[in-house]
C-alpha cells in the first residue's frame, strides 16, 4: 500500500520541477523545451527510470533533464541559473500547497468540522507521500554537484575554466553521487536540510490556522 501511495506522489514531483524547468527556459527566450515536447504535464514526457527508482527506494531522485539552449538567454550563466532553480522552487512551493492543506485537515479533524472517513484518510495519505516527496526532490538536486540542479546554480558563481572541468568530468560525480546514496553518505545532511524546510513549513502552515484552535480553547 506503501508505495501505491508513494508512485503518484512521485510522478506528480518530478513532473512540476521538469515543466518548471521547461517553462522558465520558454520564457527566457528558448525554444528547445517547446520543440522538445517537455511543456508538458505528461509525467511520460519526463520520467527517467533510473531517478525514479532512486525516488521509490530512497525518496530522492531526477527526472529526465529538459533540454535547453542557454545561448538564447540575454546573460548565459543568470539564465541557466533561473532554470536550474526554478524545478526545486516548483517543489517546494507545491510541497507548500501540501502542507497546508494537510495542516488545514489535521486542525479540522481535532475541531470538528472534519469527519475522518476513508476517503479523507486516502486525501491525506496521498498529500502526505506527495509533500514529502516534493522537498526531499527540492533538496535532493540543490545538492552543489553534477548534474543537479545546485551545480548549475553554484556554476554563476564560479570561473569558467572551474565550471567546464568539472561539466566535461560530470560522469564521474555521477557515479560518486550514486555511491554516496548508495552507503548512505549524504543521508544526514539531506534529513537536516529536509527537517528544517519541512518544519518551517508545516510550523508556517499551523500558524495560519491558529485561530480555530484558539476558538476551542
Amino acid at each position: 500500500m506503501r508505495y501505491i501511495y508513494l508512485l503518484p506522489g512521485i510522478l506528480l514531483a518530478i513532473t512540476l520541477h521538469e515543466f518548471a524547468h521547461g517553462w522558465v527556459s520558454w520564457k527566457l527566450g528558448d525554444p528547445t523545451p517547446k520543440l522538445e515536447g517537455r511543456l508538458s504535464l505528461n509525467p511520460l514526457h519526463h520520467l527517467d527510470p533510473l531517478g525514479a527508482l532512486c525516488m521509490l527506494f530512497f525518496h530522492m531522485g531526477w527526472a529526465k533533464p529538459v533540454m535547453i539552449n542557454p545561448y538564447y538567454y540575454k546573460n548565459k550563466k543568470a539564465g541557466t541559473a533561473l532554470v536550474s532553480l526554478a524545478g526545486p522552487l516548483m517543489n517546494i512551493l507545491t510541497g507548500a500547497i501540501a502542507i497546508v492543506i494537510l495542516a488545514w485537515m489535521e486542525v479540522s479533524v481535532y475541531t470538528g468540522s472534519l469527519t475522518v472517513n476513508g476517503f479523507v484518510d486516502t486525501v491525506y495519505t496521498l498529500l502526505y507521500y506527495f509533500s514529502m516527496l516534493s522537498i526531499n526532490l527540492a533538496v535532493f538536486n540543490l545538492i552543489p554537484l553534477p548534474p543537479l540542479d545546485g551545480f548549475k546554480i553554484l556554476e554563476i558563481f564560479l570561473p569558467d575554466t572551474a565550471a567546464d572541468w568539472v561539466e566535461r568530468h560530470s560522469q564521474y560525480f555521477m557515479f560518486i553521487l550514486l555511491v554516496a546514496l548508495y552507503v548512505g553518505i549524504l543521508d544526514t545532511p539531506i534529513n537536516a536540510a529536509f527537517g528544517f524546510m519541512h518544519d518551517g513549513i508545516w510550523n508556517f502552515a499551523l500558524s495560519l490556522f491558529q485561530h480555530k484552535l484558539i476558538s476551542i480553547t
